[in-house]
């Protein structure tokens, strides 16, 4: 969650006019001590379409959503090009669930589009 400024929030800073690395390049992977950072993908089907007071609108409970999990959230970037929110988490059981309802509850029209698969466990017999 990089920011331009005290004020600004955590997609302040992947608002630009100029091209971005990759995102595969810029997502954390992993927390300091090794384990894994969780994340999740939304859409948000027609955004740039839409007038820019609604875009900004859209931004600013986007932002409200992910200042209120600040101590969770690692990484966050809206890629309006493909209408989608990608959102890195430190690994917190359930957060995966929660944070993309939160975000539904501000912006109805999102939907969660990638989830972690719950790792199944294969006995022999």
């Amino acid at each position: 969650m990089d920011r331009d400024t005290p004020s600004s929030g955590p997609l302040a800073s992947s608002i630009g006019l100029e091209p971005a690395e990759p995102l595969w390049r810029r997502v954390p992977t992993r927390m300091p001590d090794g384990r894994p950072v969780s994340d999740f993908m939304m859409l948000i089907p027609r955004l740039r379409q839409q007038p820019p007071h609604i875009i900004q609108r859209t931004l600013r409970e986007i932002d409200g959503v992910l200042m209120r999990y600040r101590s969770v959230v690692l990484f966050a970037d809206l890629n309006l090009k493909i209408n989608t929110l990608w959102v890195s988490v430190r690994p917190v059981p359930g957060i995966c669930l929660e944070l993309p309802t939160a975000v539904k509850l501000c912006v109805p029209e999102a939907v969660l589009i990638g989830q972690p698969r719950p790792q199944r466990t294969w006995r022999g017999r």
